[in-house]
């Protein structure tokens, strides 16, 4: 997956999942959008779908940093390096 594929995956969730349209890339999704610890484990099983298989608890706990749709596209582009998408 290309980094805009992704992105455009991750921005079709935020809208359909969230009901959040057109977030700015660098946008701090917490204090913006009040995007909770609920949406983050939400979006997290969304990752899962996205990628094909579960995340390990190493790499839900890495996500817990994640603050905008840039950084969660890098957190998926770093899957995809240790497993094929």
């Amino acid at each position: 997956m290309t980094r805009e594929e992704i992105q455009s995956e991750i921005l079709r969730i935020f809208k359909e999942e969230f009901e959040i349209t057109n977030p700015g890339l660098d946008e701090n999704l917490t204090e913006k959008y009040d995007f909770d610890s609920i949406d983050a484990l939400d979006l997290l099983g969304e990752i899962e779908t996205l990628i094909g298989s579960s995340l390990t608890r190493e790499e839900k706990k890495a996500s817990m940093e994640i603050r905008t749709i840039n950084q969660i596209c890098d957190y998926i582009e770093e899957l995809a390096e240790k497993r094929p998408l």
